[in-house]
């Protein structure tokens, strides 16, 4: 059996992007559920949902200018974006810059998403 080590992890959560931001909101009881922004809800009879806050106004917000192009980011749905975010933070977060072949072979990163891809 082959082992694995975690050396470093990421999140884009509804508590913010980056895992310092989202941990100190977990410490604080902070709840990631607010009125849903992203799309109209007026004919909805569900107004609240636990969304990625998205902008560029504040540290806690995903801002997706830091992690793709305009271009990019209208070819890609969020959560692949997120994904992406994630990953990166997990790469830095360990410290890892892998510059030989052999290494970035062996570089992995496992991504969970609980719900991703839907229209909004």
């Amino acid at each position: 059996m082959r082992r694995v080590v975690i050396t470093g992890i990421g999140s884009v959560t509804p508590l913010g992007s980056g895992i310092e931001y989202s941990w100190q909101s977990l410490l604080k009881s902070q709840s990631g559920i607010d009125k849903i922004q992203s799309f109209d809800v007026s004919d909805l009879p569900v107004k609240i949902a636990a969304e990625v806050p998205v902008g560029i106004e504040s540290d806690k917000n995903f801002d997706f200018r830091r992690w793709v192009s305009d271009k990019d980011r209208r070819k890609n749905d969020a959560f692949i974006i997120f994904g992406i975010a994630a990953a990166s933070q997990a790469i830095e977060d360990a410290g890892w810059k892998p510059e030989r072949e052999e290494d970035l072979c062996r570089t992995g990163v496992i991504i969970g998403s609980g719900i991703g891809g839907l229209p909004g």
